[in-house]
């Protein structure tokens, strides 16, 4: 696929069946979805990844298994036919189907500069009803956290941003922040060092039961603009005409 310049590249399904409708913010909140970890769900508010908040996952590396560490979750999010988001992964070492994603309910953002992204994904999440959003962020200012948190609250999905393990004496308005490790053996070492209730005292480490497979989709970039692209075929659409699209499809919805 040719690069763009100054466009976005949707894929088919960029717009489900799920079209935000505005009023679904004053919603009540979704009940917290189960990690698929015991020992983790013991530890997370009430009992799973808490809805309509940031979530910060600080990684010591970029992909220490972020991605088989919320596979349960974003698998069983995306066979319920709902949307998952991925902002600028640094890398994807797992192929996605291989973790059991359905790749019809996923669109992949790629945008260099960070106020590309963070605009890039308030342009998606306008649009679509999220399951779950992910963020990878390594340069992240507080204002583009508080812009994330915004975006979270108005929405029953999950939000979720990967920051460095350096950014963890940072201050963020994230209600979750959790350190990330390698552990041996392909596990993963979580600390919860925020959360909504009692300090956590130590780590969980967890098995990463999935394994990684290494396999990077081809991305389509632009150095000007942020690019939507998914492995199949996409849909070119201008920046002027993105709010004519958002306009149509709450128009559709039965009033």
């Amino acid at each position: 696929m040719a690069a763009v310049a100054s466009n976005f590249n949707f894929s088919a399904a960029s717009f489900p069946e799920s079209i935000w409708p505005g009023e679904s913010a004053h919603a009540v909140r979704p009940h917290p979805q189960p990690s698929a970890y015991r020992a983790l769900d013991l530890e997370l508010p009430n009992g799973g990844w808490p809805a309509s908040v940031l979530i910060e996952l600080l990684l010591a590396q970029p992909d220490i298994g972020e991605l088989r560490l919320l596979a349960p979750t974003l698998t069983r999010l995306t066979q319920e036919g709902k949307t998952v988001i991925l902002l600028a992964p640094a890398h994807i070492s797992a192929a996605l189907s291989d973790l059991g994603l359905d790749r019809d309910h996923l669109i992949l953002i790629e945008a260099d500069k960070p106020m590309d992204r963070i605009w890039a994904v308030e342009q998606a999440v306008k649009n679509v009803h999220f399951g779950a959003l992910l963020c990878w962020l390594p340069e992240a200012r507080p204002d583009h956290l508080r812009r994330l948190q915004l975006m979270a609250a108005a929405n029953d999905g999950l939000t979720f941003v990967f920051r460095p393990l350096a950014a963890q004496n940072q201050s963020s308005p994230a209600p979750l922040r959790m350190l990330c490790q390698a552990a041996t053996e392909g596990r993963m070492s979580v600390e919860i060092i925020k959360r909504r209730g009692p300090v956590h005292c130590k780590p969980v480490v967890l098995p990463l039961a999935i394994p990684a497979i290494i396999r990077a989709p081809r991305v389509c970039r632009s150095l000007s603009s942020p690019v939507f692209e998914m492995p199949s075929a996409a849909y070119t659409v201008a920046h002027s005409a993105l709010a004519a699209t958002a306009a149509r499809h709450r128009a559709a919805l039965p009033v």
